[in-house]
């Protein structure tokens, strides 16, 4: 599954493929975000771990089954 992790004051995006399920990945940000935390930890599905500080997150999106994009985006 595809996450995208908008960044206050950065023109670009976090975006990574994991294992988790939505469900995890939306638990995950929401008890850092109420719990106080100052980071909330994300892996992706090769290992890589992203640490976020909470307090710069703008939005989350949770997508679908993301998949190898081949050709040139535009």
């Amino acid at each position: 599954m595809e996450v995208r992790i908008g960044i206050t004051q950065s023109p670009r995006e976090l975006s990574f493929e994991t294992d988790s399920s939505a469900d995890e990945v939306r638990s995950a940000v929401e008890g850092a975000l109420t719990g106080g935390q100052a980071l909330v930890a994300l892996s992706d599905n090769r290992g890589k771990q992203y640490l976020v500080p909470t307090a710069t997150i703008a939005y989350v999106e949770v997508g679908g089954d993301g998949g190898r994009r081949v050709g040139f985006v535009s």
